[in-house]
């Protein structure tokens, strides 16, 4: 029997060197993102805020978002800070404050109240149906993968899209 030469315990040596230097892949990192509408996925909503990036109406035309009077977005916090569940944000015009829960995968708005200022602008001008949409979700989609939002669905079939606020 012969024994290996330098030379090839060498090459094996390194090639077991770079085997056990590769980095591993995780099996979920290529896995599709999961379903936003898993009832389960509304109880990650707490404790975030979110900017109205899109509202598509039922017959397929999107809504204008205003950026508001001042230069700001449309926004939704959810907050657990209280020990309650407090909802509040900028609607266009006026900021809006009130309750919120997380049943059965759904997203539901006690009533809310705001500050009253006139606003004639377009910020003004889709603050009402904003506010009103928030009383009508029909189903909640929620997704934290990257890019992560937040899917209200109306019972109109709206349909309201919001970016994860960067904190």
């Amino acid at each position: 029997m012969r024994l290996p030469t330098r030379t090839t315990l060498a090459a094996l040596s390194v090639a077991a060197l770079l085997t056990a230097c590769s980095m591993p892949t995780h099996p979920d990192a290529k896995a599709p993102p999961p379903d936003p509408f898993n009832p389960a996925a509304t109880q990650l909503l707490d404790d975030t805020s979110w900017d109205l990036t899109s509202w598509k109406q039922a017959d397929g035309t999107m809504r204008a978002i205003p950026s508001g009077d001042s230069g700001m977005p449309i926004t939704l916090t959810l907050s657990t800070a209280t020990g309650q569940r407090h909802a509040s944000g900028f609607s266009g015009c006026n900021r809006y404050m009130g309750t919120y829960a997380l049943k059965d995968g759904k997203l539901s708005f006690g009533t809310l109240g705001g500050t009253r200022m006139a606003c004639a602008t377009p910020g003004g001008q889709v603050e009402a149906a904003y506010l009103d949409a928030l009383g009508h979700i029909d189903h909640t989609g929620v997704q934290m993968r990257t890019p992560q939002e937040l899917q209200l669905i109306l019972d109109n079939g709206d349909k309201l899209v919001f970016a994860r606020h960067a904190q």
